[in-house]
């Protein structure tokens, strides 16, 4: 048998669920509920100008905090001996083993009027804070659980740099400001936009951490797809020409993010 054939169950699996999905939401974005053509769905997503911008927004906020934070634990941990090296990835991949769900739900008896936080404020004379169901608490929970996809790629970029290029740039005078500047946040790009991608584009589509976080109260385009599809306003065909331009949205970011970090790659090296 050919080695070629051992790929048919993988291809048969990416054609029933992957791709014979995206053709079905593309059939259904642009046809209407008899079934004919109509560029409706398009024009009524304007009434959900705000929930777009309301979803960015605190996607690119998540993801600018997880790049202040996971940037300089990256960096420290890379700076580590190997075996401390995975001890310490070890601990930060370890809350990932939870489930998505119960990591959500522990945030949500911490944040809560009588929760934890708001107890340990008491004890200290501090009145509480309402923090539960607020856009903070939703940001919150996306740099909780996506911090990791922002640590893991530029961790992995950062240690394989080649400590050549280090020595040579403290040759020629560099102080470790200038190589930090000049040599290994170049190089680090890469692994900067791959987690830019990794944070992004599971915040903006978001919908349990917004409903349970945010209490439902400001929609996300994750739950506003999901009441297209199985909530009280069901209309799929509507909810298809969501998800589609928010697909093509995000290929189109992630696109210019890797062709910004390859011009970016090969500018160093020369």
């Amino acid at each position: 048998m050919k080695p070629k054939y051992f790929a048919i169950p993988y291809v048969g699996w990416m054609a029933l669920f992957i791709v014979i999905p995206l053709v079905l939401i593309v059939v259904y974005a642009f046809s209407n509920a008899s079934g004919g053509f109509t560029l409706d769905n398009f024009s009524n997503m304007l009434t959900y100008s705000g929930v777009f911008g309301r979803s960015f927004w605190l996607a690119f906020l998540a993801t600018v905090i997880c790049i202040l934070i996971g940037y300089p634990v990256a960096y420290a941990i890379a700076q580590e001996p190997a075996h401390r090296q995975r001890t310490l990835m070890l601990l930060i991949m370890l809350p990932m083993w939870m489930n998505f769900l119960l990591r959500t739900y522990a945030w949500m008896s911490l944040l809560e009027n009588t929760g934890l936080i708001n107890k340990l404020l008491g004890l200290i004379g501090l009145p509480a804070a309402h923090m539960i169901n607020t856009p903070g608490a939703v940001v919150l929970g996306m740099v909780y659980n996506f911090l990791p996809f922002m640590i893991l790629p530029i961790n992995s970029v950062i240690v394989k740099i080649d400590k050549n290029l280090l020595e040579a740039a403290q040759d020629l005078g560099a102080n470790k400001v200038e190589i930090f500047r000049r040599v290994i946040f170049p190089l680090s790009l890469p692994g900067v936009l791959s987690g830019i991608t990794m944070v992004f584009v599971p915040s903006v589509s978001t919908f349990v951490i917004s409903k349970l976080l945010g209490g439902g109260t400001d929609l996300l385009l994750g739950d506003l797809i999901e009441m297209q599809f199985l909530g009280t306003a069901y209309n799929p065909h509507l909810g298809s020409a969501i998800s589609l331009v928010m697909m093509i949205i995000v290929m189109i970011a992630m696109y210019l993010m890797n062709k910004f970090g390859s011009g970016e790659e090969t500018a160093v090296m020369m």
